[in-house]
């Protein structure tokens, strides 16, 4: 899985989270499930999204069958940390810690949420 790559959007998101979710899936399959009425315009979009997320480097093609089957080329958690660091860079000029603070305390945490959180900051020491 790769770590460059450009920044998705909310509906290419969808499209990668059903990707982690169930894994390779053709075009078809991703309509089906993202779009059920199953129209032509639906059809076109998730043509394009998929289109997309190749050229950024998120998803891989299998071109060996008839119907071509896509899977995520990255990570949730590389798309997570590229999000997040995208709005730390636009809202506290790159910090993590103002969006770490307040998911801190504004939910509350689990002992295993604790306790992970814990060991990363010791190993980060």
């Amino acid at each position: 899985m790769t770590s460059k790559f450009k920044p998705v959007t909310d509906a290419e998101l969808a499209v990668l989270k059903l990707l982690w979710e169930r894994g390779p899936l053709t075009a078809r399959a991703i309509r089906e499930e993202l779009y059920p009425r199953g129209t032509p315009s639906d059809h076109a979009t998730v043509q394009k999204l998929l289109e997309r997320l190749e050229s950024k480097g998120c998803t891989t093609r299998d071109r060996s069958g008839f119907a071509h089957v896509f899977a995520a080329r990255v990570t949730q958690q590389a798309v997570v940390g590229q999000q997040l660091e995208a709005l730390a860079e636009k809202l506290t000029d790159g910090s993590l810690a103002p969006l770490i603070m307040h998911v801190v305390n504004s939910k509350k945490l689990s002992a295993r949420d604790r306790r992970e959180l814990r060991e990363l900051f010791n190993r980060r020491r």
